[in-house]
């Protein structure tokens, strides 16, 4: 049995101290990873669905093969590997604006370090994705100028902001800017881990060819309860 309480890393940010811990969780008999900002809880190994959820339906909607992708938020790298899955994608850049989170990995102190990191077609950038898209700087850094996917999660939802500063990304100016950088018939991809928003989804429409929003389940089990998120996947003009 591991130990029943490891803290792995903490770091100070400008959002409060972001910490990585490895406990026991008895009643399962396993170890839970957890990334902790501040007092909330941003990732836990034990509830990965709908992170994977966001690498496999956002690149379902994608066309053609050698796609170039980037992920915005690294947490403890589920949606990653779940990209690398797709034999389709060449090559994948993965922006977080904390570098502990990007050391733990490159450190394989989380549980999917080694396998990220390893990943001739992986690429870990430290840099703030909002600002990045905001102000029209690349998302893939010496990479293609122009990408097949971007799948994004950061924020708890498109109202439940980590900070307030990402607040300009869901509106149509902000999806204008991250279009910029998606080729033709791309396609974003966001998490988020309320009902779907309705209001949200109609901007996305208003900026984007297509756009829909996908309920994802799955049982937690510590309420014994079905857990719902949403996926919404939205893509380009194809011209």
């Amino acid at each position: 049995m591991s130990r029943l309480f490891e803290e792995l890393g903490r770091e100070p940010t400008p959002m409060g101290d972001i910490s990585l811990r490895r406990r026991w969780e008895p009643e399962l008999e396993l170890d839970v990873w957890e990334v902790i900002l501040g007092d909330e809880f941003l990732m836990s190994s034990l509830f990965t669905t709908g992170e994977r959820a966001l690498a496999s339906l956002g690149l379902a909607a994608t066309v053609g093969d050698n796609l170039n992708i980037a992920i915005g938020g690294l947490g403890l790298g589920y949606t990653a590997v779940e990209a690398l899955a797709d034999e389709r994608v060449a090559s994948m850049y993965v922006v977080d604006t904390l570098a502990a989170v990007i050391g733990w990995h490159e450190g394989h102190r989380t549980p999917l370090g080694a396998e990220l990191t390893t990943d001739p077609r992986t690429t870990l950038v430290h840099g703030n994705f909002f600002e990045l898209v905001r102000t029209r700087e690349p998302l893939a850094p010496g990479g293609p100028g122009r990408l097949d996917a971007i799948l994004v999660d950061i924020d708890h939802s498109p109202r439940h902001l980590l900070d307030p500063s990402h607040a300009g990304l869901y509106r149509p100016t902000g999806l204008a800017r991250l279009q910029e950088q998606l080729v033709p018939g791309g396609v974003f991809a966001l998490w988020s881990d309320a009902g779907v928003d309705d209001e949200f989804v109609e901007v996305l429409r208003g900026s984007f060819a297509s756009a829909e929003a996908h309920t994802v389940t799955f049982e937690n089990v510590y309420t014994g309860r079905a857990t719902a998120s949403t996926i919404y996947v939205a893509v380009t003009a194809n011209d």
